[in-house]
């Protein structure tokens, strides 16, 4: 995007890695090229980061993308054993982080958060201008960020954000920094495609500025419409990396070539329930219902639904914008929020609103998936123990049954029994995702909302996911899906689809049909294919 590469290879870059290598203890376990009870996260990576231009990082999750990132910040995990050279500018380095919310203080509101990192910038201007040059600055880097009505989300906390707003919060943050080198971790994970093309414009008017941006992806058409050189990580090592349109072109290794292929055209089931609007539908009765739902955060409404349903053994997709209430939905459901007037039945019985009032009948039937699944997991007890304890807290199992469903389960969403016996930190974010999962089938729940939990994958695991929920829609008629996303791919999976538009139902109907002919223009816009976006970006 930045001009022809042969320009970049007599500039010395502004951040530089050079044969890294994190290493961490592992017990007895070993692989190839390691020593005896080690596992090489980060093994012997090298890349340069230069002004004005975007370099991605792609790989599956645990590839040690995070790991290489973080070691620009001087950041490394707790007892590694570190070789290789780091070079980085004077000053700080900007970091937007995945999940967004563990940079910011729940404790202070937005504006404060901003302020503190503006009045540093503003040091040697006199006393009378400074407050002035403060908001200026925050409010600019609000805007840089496509933080829109900014004035009233910066009296917010950050609890009161949604994931994308929060995301945007962050940015903004590493924006007022000054910083010469900005990493983006994932900046678009469960972001609405309208946002996604605001990001892409936001990181490449900051390349512009003449930051170099480092860019960990595993969303290929982010990639490919923003970065201008693409490394190809796996198992710790770069397997290849070049300007980003050869490597695409032309990719060299397997590896890449999987990753890089097409997506299929569908996820949907070969047999799916035949798909009705909900005024059209009588039969069968519906195993969820909403009513007149208005959910509220404070005394504020967020969300407003007349009347929504879910049928036995249906799969709805739920999708919005950011903050458009799609997660407070699901947590009303799941009995995470109690704040909403209206009633939520399931098979014609009252939900109590709050979870602790639920039976352990009601508590098994309706399992949420959060889509930060760090954060939902407790990081002292390995991840096994943990997705084992849902069947023997819920429904009774002996704990030798449970440790045995769990490993199954587990080991069909691609985590091995070695991976799971680990502590959570020791999992990658979208090894953790795939285990809650795991976690909440083994309640044999009968309504399963899954919030983006395709979010935070690479592309070869997504597609494993979306053909496992597929399976089990297919192997599991009791099973019913609710679908908190923002990805086409994973919502054509979904017999019905909701779009949600500023806490309101914007328009509802047969996937298939919102797919190819939708009537309002947010759903035209949130659900158009991704190359009809990515060819806009900017050249």
């Amino acid at each position: 995007m930045n001009g022809p590469e042969s320009l970049y290879a007599t500039k010395a870059p502004v951040a530089e890695i050079e044969d890294l290598r994190v290493v961490m203890p592992e017990g007895a376990r070993g692989g190839a090229g390691e020593a005896p009870g080690t596992r090489a996260l980060v093994d012997g990576v090298s890349l340069r980061l230069y002004a004005g231009r975007i370099t991605a990082l792609v790989g599956a999750s645990g590839s040690g993308k995070t790991t290489t990132a973080a070691a620009l910040l001087g950041e490394y995990p707790a007892g590694a054993h570190v070789t290789g050279t780091v070079r980085v500018p004077e000053g700080p380095v900007g970091y937007v982080p995945q999940h967004p919310a563990a940079a910011l203080n729940p404790a202070r509101r937005v504006d404060a958060l901003l302020r503190d990192i503006a009045r540093a910038r503003v040091r040697d201007l006199p006393r009378r201008d400074r407050r002035t040059a403060v908001t200026e600055r925050v409010l600019h880097a609000c805007a840089e960020a496509q933080l829109t009505d900014a004035e009233t989300l910066l009296r917010r906390y950050p609890h009161q954000l949604s994931g994308g707003q929060q995301q945007r919060v962050v940015l903004a943050q590493a924006l007022l920094t000054g910083a010469r080198v900005v990493i983006a971790d994932e900046p678009t994970t469960g972001q609405d495609a309208l946002t996604k093309r605001r990001i892409v414009d936001q990181l490449a008017a900051v390349a512009r500025q003449g930051i170099a941006v480092l860019l960990l992806s595993h969303d290929l058409d982010v990639v490919h419409a923003l970065a201008d050189d693409l490394h190809i990580m796996r198992a710790g090592r770069i397997l290849e990396a070049g300007p980003t349109r050869h490597v695409r072109a032309a990719p060299r290794h397997p590896w890449t070539r999987a990753l890089l292929a097409p997506e299929p055209a569908s996820y949907a089931r070969a047999d799916p329930p035949e798909p009705t609007d909900t005024a059209a539908d009588n039969a069968p009765a519906p195993l969820l219902r909403i009513r007149s739902l208005t959910a509220r955060h404070h005394r504020t409404p967020v969300l407003r639904l007349p009347d929504l349903s879910l049928r036995p053994g249906e799969c709805l997709a739920v999708v919005g914008r950011s903050g458009s209430g799609k997660t407070t939905l699901g947590r009303c459901v799941a009995g995470l929020h109690r704040a909403y007037d209206g009633e939520i039945r399931l098979d014609g019985a009252t939900l109590p609103r709050s979870l602790r009032a639920r039976s352990r009948a009601q508590l098994a039937a309706v399992q949420y998936v959060f889509q930060d699944a760090r954060a939902a997991f407790d990081e002292h007890r390995p991840v096994l123990d943990q997705v084992a304890r849902t069947a023997v807290r819920l429904r009774d199992v002996p704990t030798a049954d449970a440790l045995a469903e769990a490993a199954d389960t587990l080991a069909a969403l691609g985590l091995p029994v070695a991976l799971v016996r680990r502590h959570p930190q020791q999992l990658s974010g979208g090894e953790l995702q795939r285990a809650a999962l795991a976690r909440a089938l083994l309640a044999h729940p009968r309504v399963l909302v899954c919030d983006e939990i395709t979010s935070g994958l690479d592309t070869l695991t997504r597609r494993s996911l979306l053909t496992h929920l597929t399976g089990l829609l297919r192997t599991r008629p009791e099973l019913s899906l609710v679908l908190i996303t923002h990805d086409r791919d994973t919502a054509a999976l979904a017999d019905r689809t909701a779009v949600l538009d500023n806490g309101r139902l914007a328009e509802h109907g047969p996937t298939a049909r919102l797919l190819e002919a939708p009537t309002h223009p947010t759903t035209a816009a949130l659900l158009r294919p991704p190359e009809s976006w990515a060819a806009e970006a900017p050249a």
